[in-house]
């Protein structure tokens, strides 16, 4: 009897080790089947995008209708700054008009002029010493308003404390502008720093120009 209970227990072990090994096979080869059903990896954009997928344009212009001539005009700023020589703090500098190339250089329009602003503005802001030689020795009282600034070389000293001009060039270009800055020496007519930029024409567009039309002030783009 005990020699039959043993043969028995025996049995039911190796019947138990049988039925573990085959359910680890079985799940074995569910995991195998599930792995062998993901599909591979594809090197093709579709499975990324949808072909009917539109480009947000309309965020990529309210992105660059937020930066304004500045913007620009930093960058170029920081370029130029790279490779300025004889220019500090110490040495007077005066900013001109930029004109565009293929126009008449007696000519600026308002890009141009806020231009000149704008480097003003940047190179006070890096510690150049800026004449702003447009300012009168007085201020001019009217019904008007109150001026100090003219465009009239009458109202303006003959002389000026400046050794160096920054002076720059503008050519139209597909989608925008190209500007060419430089800071020439007037005296050696050596050119001592220089920068490029481009700055697109959604940003040209934004300026707008004031003209009086039967006593209406009006607005236009600037060319």
């Amino acid at each position: 009897m005990k020699h039959f209970l043993i043969s028995i227990t025996l049995l039911c072990s190796a019947g138990c080790s049988m039925f573990t090994e085959k359910m680890g096979m079985q799940a074995e080869q569910t995991i195998a089947n599930d792995a062998r059903s993901v599909a591979a990896p594809m090197a093709n954009a579709e499975l990324f995008q949808s072909k009917q997928a539109v480009p947000n344009t309309a965020s990529q212009m309210a992105s660059v209708s937020r930066k304004n001539i500045n913007h620009y005009v930093r960058g170029m700023m920081q370029d130029m700054a790279e490779n300025l020589q004889y220019v500090n703090q110490k040495t007077p500098l005066a900013v001109s008009s930029f004109v565009f190339l293929d126009d008449e250089y007696d000519d600026a329009s308002l890009l141009g002029n806020q231009l000149s602003e704008s480097f003003m503005h940047e190179l006070h802001h890096f510690g150049v010493s800026v004449i702003d030689f447009k300012t009168t020795d007085y201020m001019r009282v009217t019904p008007q308003g109150d001026f100090v600034f003219s465009r009239d070389y009458l109202e303006l000293n003959e002389e000026q404390n400046f050794q160096y001009v920054l002076a720059g060039t503008l050519v139209n270009h597909q989608g925008g502008v190209l500007v060419n800055a430089r800071i020439i020496g007037l005296m050696s007519k050596a050119v001592v720093g220089s920068a490029q930029g481009f700055i697109p024409q959604t940003v040209v567009d934004a300026l707008g120009s004031s003209y009086r039309t039967d006593g209406i002030m009006m607005k236009k783009a600037g060319r």
